[in-house]
């Protein structure tokens, strides 16, 4: 079902007139090139282990790693996902990842969209 199409689940909670996140998760993640990117980002929404990711390409990042400062260019996926399915994303991440030390970083949604919060926990639901 698309996005627009009704979903089963009850409306989202609202406090002070704003919906709540229902325990969505945006994830962080960086790859080495848009072909690794869009490897990861099919399996996790195949799995229903993200509702939806964003590949955002041209990301240059700075860090250090093994005592050296390093540049690369790389591609951010932003993955949307819920409290419930981290778990499972955490795991399955560092197999599909061809980095030593993959970056996956959780923020907490404070609010959203209620339509879209809603699709979100019933896209990443597993499948029984």
């Amino acid at each position: 079902m698309g996005r627009r199409g009704r979903l089963s689940r009850g409306p989202c909670q609202v406090i002070a007139g704003y919906p709540v996140g229902m325990d969505a998760l945006i994830c962080l993640c960086t790859c080495p090139d848009p072909v690794t990117a869009g490897r990861i980002a099919e399996a996790l929404v195949e799995e229903r282990l993200a509702a939806c990711v964003n590949l955002l390409p041209g990301l240059q990042s700075v860090y250090r790693w093994q005592g050296q400062v390093q540049r690369d260019t790389e591609v951010l996926l932003l993955v949307k996902t819920t409290r419930q399915r981290y778990p499972a994303l955490q795991a399955r991440l560092p197999q599909l990842h061809p980095y030593e030390l993959p970056e996956l970083l959780a923020v907490e949604s404070v609010s959203g969209l209620p339509a879209y919060l809603q699709w979100v926990v019933e896209s990443t639901r597993p499948v029984e």
